[in-house]
């Protein structure tokens, strides 16, 4: 028996799916889906269809029984001008009227594929549902792929999406319509409620999602290559075979350094954030999920979007990076689940559309706004292996409003060498100094060791951990506070988004800084916080520019005795460096105020 694709339906077992929710939902350091994800998505497809397949576990074997009792199930290719798109329906057939979810794939060579668990989920509380392949992604000669060119969320999809809303109208007669993204479906999701020219779309769920495109490119005037590389590789096929010629010289200039201007502006128009008016407009209420250390759509973009929503709407901030959160509960769950919380993120998003679009009364009209869980306050028991396991969920935080996550800020100062080679953050000003380093060499001081991977990880228990002793100081300057004291254990709640000011100037006519913010235990061991870089251009050379940057907005538990580091260098893998390999790169106070890290606060 084989699949679409080709290959063998194989056998799904409780291993299979702990294997996923101990590993993740990523294979490697790509947007590809592990082996297992697909393994469970190919099966539960066969499945679905009436297919002879081998093992299933017995819960998931009755609730495949009980949709294929409830349900018909079809696999249409939805027109959409001169392209068709490809579709997986579920149609309960109990003759009672039910709201439809629009599923939109995320940015995969599979398309609607991996994400088959959640189509039988929100089938089971009583759904129609149609998920379907945004135009241009998969893999040729897959039933998941769509025709057409990929168009990254622009007019195209939200047309498309409108598209699927009057097609799943004509197969089911819902009663409300609700959208429900993951990744490039979030953000599709989002675009077409807001453009929808009938204003169709009654409730949104959005899971790792961006506010602003643009700023998830380029930022700060630092180009985001790794995420933009990831965008082109990740289609299905040759960059030059799945996007229309204006977009690939797009994509391609902008990562060979042409004038990122024009990116700006086509990310600008594909942002949920730039169409926040219509949204509003049209009431569509609006869940988010995200990760404090999300490495494709950095969340302090997508906070000041949900900020300025006055809609109904839901934010809960994980740890982790993009879909470790709710990637188990996308794909497949075993009857023993690894760690308690495993099943919460998306069980909340489940929520948000059951009282929104089935009128259930469950407690989300009076939930806070915001949930925001702290970083690294799980506990965990060692494995074998090596790694950790997670024995008590991290802490979560609810707030009224994103703006109560932080209640105040205090200013640390950055000095010049002290008696360790390092400078200091201090409570007093220290005007006068210069520290230098050179640029251009990748250090140890990373934000991860792999895009996705490392936030997976986190997210099961094993934050990445680092040895700042060995950070390379020839390439890199770090400050630190002394250890720190505290009430009830805590020394600094930091909450919210960090600020960082300091002076730059170079021997080159541009420097790149990436700032990173670390937690120093009393062993010497640290984790990271945030970070966030910065491109000065156009400087003179040796002449001194102030620069200011906001780092990404995190929730973390500074302990008592640690002690809190800056640490500045000029590359990451993440982004791309502006400047002169083995430029001399000095740091000072600002001549018109201090250099100083402004710490948020709750």
């Amino acid at each position: 028996m084989t699949t679409g694709g080709g290959e063998a339906i194989p056998s799904i077992t409780d291993a299979t799916l702990a294997d996923v929710v101990t590993n993740g939902i990523w294979d490697g350091a790509g947007l590809n889906p592990s082996p297992a994800v697909l393994a469970v998505a190919r099966t539960l497809l066969a499945a679905l269809q009436g297919e002879t397949v081998g093992e299933l576990p017995e819960e998931l074997a009755g609730e495949m029984a009980d949709v294929r009792r409830r349900a018909t199930v079809g696999l249409p290719r939805i027109q959409s001008g001169e392209i068709s798109l490809s579709a997986l329906s579920i149609k309960l057939n109990d003759g009672a009227p039910h709201p439809v979810v629009i599923v939109p794939a995320g940015w995969s060579p599979y398309g609607w594929l991996p994400f088959m668990y959640s189509y039988i989920s929100l089938a089971l509380r009583g759904y129609h549902v149609l998920a379907y392949t945004p135009r241009g992604l998969g893999t040729p000669g897959w039933l998941s792929t769509s025709d057409g060119f990929v168009d990254v969320a622009g007019p195209n999809d939200w047309a498309d999406g409108s598209k699927v809303i009057d097609y799943a109208q004509d197969l089911f007669a819902p009663t409300r319509v609700g959208f429900l993204g993951e990744s490039y479906g979030s953000g599709i999701s989002q675009l077409v409620a807001a453009h929808d020219p009938e204003h169709r779309v009654d409730a949104v769920v959005a899971l790792s999602t961006w506010g602003n495109l643009a700023t998830s490119l380029y930022d700060n005037g630092t180009r985001h290559l790794k995420a933009a590389r990831l965008l082109m590789e990740y289609t299905g096929g040759e960059p030059q075979e799945k996007f229309d010629p204006e977009t690939y010289q797009l994509f391609d200039g902008f990562l060979n350094g042409a004038d990122p201007e024009d990116v700006v502006a086509w990310g600008t128009e594909r942002s949920p954030e730039t169409y926040v008016d219509l949204t509003n407009e049209h009431g569509i209420p609006t869940f988010i999920s995200n990760t404090w250390h999300e490495s494709l759509f950095p969340a302090r973009s997508m906070v000041e979007t949900f900020a300025r929503l006055t809609v109904p709407k839901r934010l809960n901030m994980w740890i982790g990076d993009h879909g470790a959160p709710e990637g188990a509960g996308l794909v497949g769950l075993p009857v023993g689940v690894p760690f308690p919380g495993l099943r919460t993120p998306m069980q909340e998003a489940y929520a948000w559309l059951d009282h929104h679009l089935l009128g259930v009364a469950n407690g989300v009209e009076t939930a806070p706004e915001v949930n925001n869980q702290v970083m690294f306050t799980y506990g965990t028991a060692p494995v074998l292996g090596g790694s950790n396991r997670i024995t008590v969920p991290a802490r979560r935080e609810p707030c009224l409003s994103w703006g109560e996550v932080t209640s105040h800020s205090e200013a640390w100062y950055l000095t010049g060498t002290g008696g360790t080679g390092d400078g200091a953050l201090t409570e007093k000003p220290t005007p006068g100094w210069t520290r230098d380093f050179t640029a251009g060499g990748l250090t140890t001081a990373t934000a991860m060791d792999d895009i996705m991977k490392t936030g997976q990880k986190e997210w099961f228990g094993n934050p990445k951990g680092y040895e700042p002793a060995k950070f390379e100081r020839s390439q890199l300057l770090v400050w630190s506070t002394e250890p720190l004291n505290g009430q009830d254990g805590v020394a600094r709640r930091i909450r919210g988004t960090t600020t960082v000011r300091l002076a730059v100037r170079s021997t080159a006519e541009a420097a790149t800084l990436v700032a990173y913010l670390f937690d120093i235990a009393p062993d010497g061991t640290a984790q990271i916080i945030t970070h966030e870089p910065f491109t000065a251009s156009d400087l003179t050379p040796d002449v001194e520019r102030a620069v200011e940057w906001q780092l990404q907005p995190a929730a973390y538990d500074l302990l008592a005795d640690h002690r809190l580091a800056l640490v500045v260098n000029s590359r990451d893998q993440l982004y791309g460096f502006t400047g002169t390999d083995g430029s001399t790169t000095t740091i000072s106070s600002p001549s018109d105020g201090e250099a100083r890290l402004y710490l948020p606060l709750g």
